[in-house]
């Protein structure tokens, strides 16, 4: 039997998270037990302290347990911490060591969505991949650039450490540790009962694009605008950079500091992002959406779409269109 803690956090936590992992992972229990089995898993809420405030006093959560209480276990899941995520780590600093020593004794350790701030702050995925989501990226990345943030995947796996993309791709995350410990019968029944989709490895689909501009960098936040502002014409980092008088080296080194991207790289961003606005609404076709966001070449435009979505330009449309949608 394999011990499960269900961190609860100090603060503003996801409670679909905590109540969802409790739930699914309990649901394996019976479904192993009716059918003439072990239950798998042990099951335990761990906070800091016995009645943990939840958004603001309006939920209170009472652990099963507190960390001194808990000297072995073999997966320790850390939900979404809304909010502040400095603030945040701080107020479940106590966490930090007890996390290590149990990572280090061979527990495993799964993140659910932002709850991967929590996990970055000790220092344990340094070096690795980590997915979060996608809305809070940006700021993952500023806070920790030693970590390979891969945001456009729903999980990640490596050594022992487990991440999930945004909000609710914390089931498919939760129904992959379940094939690995469960094997892949029960993972299968788990998906059924809950109706999680298996195999799906991206949220590319469902990132919308926002450029990062907190920072100090003026010229490179003016060339940010006037690519969105001019998504239609055919840009060029040369162009740009004469724009802003800058030089084009300088620029490019500045642009990709600043924002994460390369100047390239933002622009097609920006293109494909207005590319799915337009597909998600009205009745244009392919074509005159690949015309209006600037490129003439059907081949190259839906390539691209495909490499920063995840699915063709006909697939977006036929998923996202509500028009498209009724018809099919």
């Amino acid at each position: 039997m394999k011990h499960i803690s269900i961190l609860i956090p100090e603060g503003h936590s996801s409670l679909p998270n905590i109540d969802g992992a409790q739930q699914i992972l309990s649901e394996v229990n019976a479904i192993s037990t009716a059918q003439g089995g072990s239950p798998p898993f042990k099951i335990e809420l761990v906070g800091l302290s016995k009645d943990v405030s939840q958004r603001g006093g309006k939920f209170v959560i009472m652990p099963d347990k507190t960390i001194d209480q808990i000297t072995q276990t073999d997966l320790i899941i850390i939900p979404a911490m809304h909010g502040d995520p400095i603030a945040a780590i701080t107020a479940n600093r106590k966490f930090v060591p007890w996390m290590i020593e149990r990572y280090e004794w061979g527990a495993e350790i799964a993140s659910l969505c932002i709850g991967s701030f929590f996990l970055a702050s000790t220092g344990l995925i340094d070096g690795k991949q980590c997915a979060t989501h996608w809305i809070a990226a940006n700021q993952f990345r500023t806070m920790f650039p030693q970590i390979d943030l891969v945001d456009d995947k729903i999980l990640t796996d490596e050594d022992g450490i487990y991440t999930s993309g945004g909000a609710y791709s914390f089931l498919n995350l939760l129904v992959y540790i379940i094939e690995k410990y469960c094997g892949r019968d029960m993972a299968i029944k788990i998906s059924k009962r809950f109706m999680i989709d298996l195999g799906k490895v991206s949220q590319s689909p469902f990132i919308m694009f926002v450029g990062q501009k907190d920072h100090n960098d003026e010229p490179v936040k003016k060339a940010q605008e006037f690519i969105e502002e001019n998504f239609e014409d055919r840009l060029n980092v040369e162009e740009l950079a004469r724009k802003f008088a800058v030089g084009r080296r300088s620029f490019e080194r500045r642009f990709r500091k600043s924002t994460g991207n390369s100047v390239n790289e933002y622009i097609q961003r920006v293109k494909i992002e207005a590319a799915k606005k337009q597909l998600e609404s009205g009745r244009r076709t392919i074509s005159e959406v690949m015309y209006d966001v600037g490129y003439s070449d059907a081949k190259a435009f839906r390539d691209l779409f495909r490499r920063i979505t995840g699915v063709t330009p006909v697939e977006y449309r036929n998923k996202y269109n509500k028009d498209v949608a009724v018809l099919l």
